[in-house]
């Protein structure tokens, strides 16, 4: 309904009836010229047209008539003015509503149009109508757009073209139309109302932000058009985009009641360009710690640097990315980048290489390869000017000058431009890398980052990276890692889920189908927790790879209630630079409990415990192997665990602390078992007894503790007269140490329970 008074706003003008000294033949601001007593002008009371009237003859090239009342505007509201005018006598001119617009402060709003569409008068006696609309927004229809800048308006009409003619003017009506735009029930506010223009050149940044001031609860509406916000704008209502924005890239859209990927996908014309946005803007709210993708898919045809989106070096607030699915849209910008370099190794400067030849080019994030060189080293960082780089772990045996090669690997999310990253977390997230990219590079330091949920899809390299520390404390907990290479020999495949170089890794109920490895960990503290892995293949007798691997000797870390399927565990101390056991802490602190290990179609050789001394003099000290399931299917397997003599053997004399036992074994073809309780008969009289348990003991260990000797039955002589003698026992001996002697004061035959370990007594 058109309104005369709109909440409490007087929008008429006086009728002319009631003095024409309220009307200017100027600009109608207070001091400017009036009618009153002018000869050109007089108030007609009756015409047969009109009610009452005003008469006016044209005397001057442009005649304005404006009321000297203000007629209030605000932003938001648009007025229809409506003349109708007749001419009388003369020339015939032409008529156009108008008015002047006026700021807060008294002064004009220059720039804006402050006239409407003209309309001749043709005839005599004619009754001609001539409207104009005003208002804040550039809508269609709008015939004066000022802006919100203008607070009220002076108006009236004016006449153009030839002088002399003679014209009559009916009151003068204006009406409040907004609700010929949006009525009062609508709950949203148009930016455009608000003097957005939307041409994609003019900054509407202070539109938006007044339209938001203005919305006290209502919904803002970007309409269409293509909106250039010059600088960070904060949207506090709920907001919905039909048009479009641009923004500089430093420039940040903050919808605090719609942050979601919908919201920013519609803002910016597509899902990347939201994603990209919306992630930008997850590192400055304050008020918000989630980026919901709304269940949507992402196509990227290019890595994402999450620290150049986010412009910071580091962050270190609880943030989370969820619910949608990363694609990889493929192209060359995922192709690896590989760099060989000349460069020098000291074992005194263990994360350092020196003198790098071509070290501008190598980047950082880039794995390292070359003789001497462990699994999953990575450039941390690098001085150009220094030429040199440093490593997230030392080197084994690369002491010297050689070549070194350097893959750098490209990551759907790179979070290796900062500095420091902590509490970042991605739920419910598919990273679908296509067998393109890998998915997700950490930064080189912080804590706590977390992937939960989630769905690592064909990874062409890696699933998971750290470069450095930033895996310190990292969850990784009901996820599915799905390998690139199924159909490839398990010893073809180079793809490995992730590596950690820090402490702390919880890594929990996830399921990995077929990688080279599935966690390659340096480090202390970890849990392995009902996780199922497995890299088995179509092979008849096939090679089996380490599902596991540790590259430290003393772990303390958990395996426990994991299916481990057609791969091992590996121990090695491939991350040392000085391999060789120099009163370090050796192999130890790892416990391997309730797991369920299994393999198919695998040679006799196969082994689901490996430990790799890269150097000689160590042992174990701390290793509790319990309460685990072994079987094999299609295969017979000699035995569960192996030391790998191909650099070094272990000391056995120095065993602590080694504990194997409750394990079942199902076509193994020996147990392994320390404390081992072994039966022995000695059906000849002996003053010795060889007691021989070297085929059930860990690693083929040396017998050094027995625990107990328990007869079974009656000690005899040879005249089968029972003895009642005490043996005493010699440890380790025989060859390499593995029988044990039960020492008889006499030549006594029997049978005797013997329970022995590998390991020293406490």
């Amino acid at each position: 309904m058109n309104k005369a008074i709109t909440d409490g706003l007087v929008l008429m003008p006086p009728p002319f009836s009631a003095g024409l000294n309220l009307w200017s033949r100027e600009d109608g601001t207070p001091g400017s010229a009036s009618y009153a007593g002018q000869p050109n002008a007089a108030f007609v009371p009756a015409d047969q047209d009109f009610a009452g009237c005003m008469e006016l003859q044209k005397t001057v090239g442009t005649q304005s008539l404006r009321a000297f009342a203000q007629t209030p505007l605000r932003p938001g509201m648009y007025l229809r003015v409506t003349a109708r005018v007749k001419a009388i006598a003369g020339s015939l001119p032409s008529v156009r509503i108008a008015g002047w617009a006026g700021r807060s402060n008294g002064s004009n709003v220059s720039g804006v149009p402050q006239t409407g569409p003209a309309k001749a008068l043709t005839s005599y006696g004619e009754v001609v109508t001539v409207t104009a609309i005003i208002g804040s927004g550039d809508r269609q229809g709008v015939d004066m757009v000022w802006g919100t800048a203008a607070v009220y308006g002076h108006f009236g009409l004016d006449l153009t073209g030839p002088t002399g003619g003679v014209v009559r003017i009916d009151d003068i009506v204006i009406e409040d139309v907004t609700d010929v735009f949006h009525r009062n029930m609508m709950d949203w506010v148009d930016v455009r109302d608000y003097g957005a223009l939307g041409d994609g050149v003019t900054d509407d940044a202070a539109a938006f932000a007044a339209a938001d001031a203005a919305a006290d609860g209502r919904r803002v509406l970007v309409s269409a058009g293509q909106y250039y916000l010059g600088e960070s704008v904060t949207i506090n209502s709920r907001v919905s985009f039909e048009g479009t924005l641009t923004m500089p890239a430093n420039a940040r859209l903050a919808c605090t009641r719609n942050y979601d990927l919908d919201t920013y996908a519609s803002a910016f014309g597509g899902e990347l360009a939201g994603f990209r946005r919306a992630l930008q803007v997850l590192f400055y709210f304050s008020d918000h710690v989630t980026l919901d993708l709304s269940g949507r898919r992402v196509d990227l045809p290019a890595p994402v640097d999450v620290a150049d989106v986010a412009g910071l070096a580091s962050f270190a607030q609880r943030r989370v990315l969820t619910n949608g699915q990363l694609n990889v849209v493929a192209g060359s910008a995922w192709n690896t980048s590989t760099t060989t370099s000349v460069a020098t190794y000291a074992p005194a400067q263990p994360y350092r290489l020196t003198g790098v030849t071509n070290v501008a080019n190598v980047p950082v994030g880039a794995r390292v390869s070359g003789t001497g060189v462990g699994r999953e080293v990575y450039v941390l960082s690098k001085n150009v000017g220094a030429g040199t780089l440093d490593l997230s772990q030392p080197l084994w045996a690369a002491a010297g000058t050689r070549t070194f090669t350097f893959h750098r690997y490209k990551y759907v999310l790179d979070f290796s431009g900062f500095s420091s990253l902590q509490k970042f977390e991605v739920t419910d997230i598919e990273f679908q890398c296509n067998g393109e990219a890998s998915a997700i590079m950490l930064a080189p330091s912080g804590n706590t980052f977390r992937l939960a949920d989630s769905v690592v899809n064909k990874p062409k390299d890696r699933g998971i990276t750290s470069i450095g520390a930033g895996c310190q404390g990292m969850f990784v907990d009901q996820c599915q890692f799905l390998s690139n290479e199924q159909p490839l020999r398990a010893q073809d495949r180079t793809t490995i889920a992730l590596n950690v170089n820090s402490n702390d890794a919880k890594i929990r109920d996830n399921r990995i189908v077929r990688f080279a490895h599935f966690a390659v960990m340096n480090g202390t503290g970890h849990m392995f927790i009902g996780n199922h892995f497995f890299q088995g293949d179509e092979e008849t007798a096939g090679v089996r790879r380490a599902g596991l691997i540790f590259t430290q000797p003393n772990v303390k870390t958990l395996v426990t209630s994991n299916y481990i399927d057609n791969c091992f565990i590996e121990w090695s101390n491939e991350h040392d630079q000085a391999p060789d056991f120099s009163n370090e802490f050796s192999f130890g602190g790892m416990t391997v409990d309730g797991n369920i290990f299994t393999v198919n179609d695998a040679g006799s050789f196969f082994r689901w415990f490996v430990v790799t001394p890269r150097g000689p003099g160590h042992y174990i000290n701390g290793l509790s192997v319990t309460g685990n399931t072994f079987r094999t299917v299609n295969a017979n397997v000699d035995r569960v665990e192996a030391v790998d003599t191909t650099h070094a053997d272990l000391d056995y004399a120095r065993f602590r602390n080694v504990v194997f036992s409750a394990n079942t074994f199902n076509g193994i073809s020996q147990i392994t078992a320390s404390p081992l309780t072994i039966e022995h008969a000695q059906g000849t009289p002996a003053d010795t007894w060889v007691v021989d348990g070297a085929a059930y003991l860990p690693f083929g260990g040396r017998a050094r503790n027995v625990q107990a000797v328990v007869a079974e039955g009656a000690i005899t002589n040879v005249n089968n007269v029972q003895q009642v003698p005490v043996p005493y026992v010699q440890l380790e001996q025989g060859s390499g140490g593995r029988f044990v002697h039960l020492r008889w004061p006499a030549a006594v035959k029997g049978r005797v329970h013997v329970t022995l370990r590998c390991d020293a007594p406490v």
